[in-house]
């Protein structure tokens, strides 16, 4: 399993509390046993969850910032949660490029999103990391 899977699940797990109202903790014993013996992409799956869980309220203000012409409540739900994550990567794993934040992004968005999910994911997230020192004010000391 790669990186990419790992975000593949931990999308699918935001997706479950997001929409579906799923208990996190629910969710992350499934999603664990789902993993077996692949304890490297299983941890790095619960940072994306974990991380973009607790910091919801501060991403979501970020996404608010930048698509002034879409309320957060009104993009499709894949999409959504996508942003989400990628902005918790952006954000808060230094480790991670942007670059490398967005292209998975858009990808998952093309996998899993509708005809247009990649370029509205990319359209958003590329604003963002043009200038990210604009929005990080949004998100300092605002767990949630």
């Amino acid at each position: 399993m790669s990186r990419r899977q790992a975000r593949e699940r931990a999308l699918q797990i935001l997706f479950q509390v997001d929409v579906g109202g799923a208990d996190p903790g629910e969710a992350f014993r499934l999603m664990d046993e789902g993993f077996g013996e692949l304890k490297k992409y299983q941890e790095f799956a619960r940072l994306l969850v974990g991380g973009t869980l607790e910091n919801l309220a501060a991403i979501d203000r970020v996404i608010a910032g930048v698509s002034k012409d879409w309320n957060i409540n009104r993009m499709a739900n894949v999409d959504r949660n996508i942003i989400r994550m990628a902005l918790y990567e952006i954000f808060f794993c230094e480790d991670i490029p942007y670059s490398v934040s967005v292209n998975e992004a858009v990808e998952l968005g093309k996998t899993y999103g509708g005809e247009e999910s990649g370029r509205f994911i990319n359209g958003i997230l590329g604003r963002i990391v043009e200038s990210p020192e604009e929005y990080r004010p949004l998100i300092k000391g605002s767990a949630s």
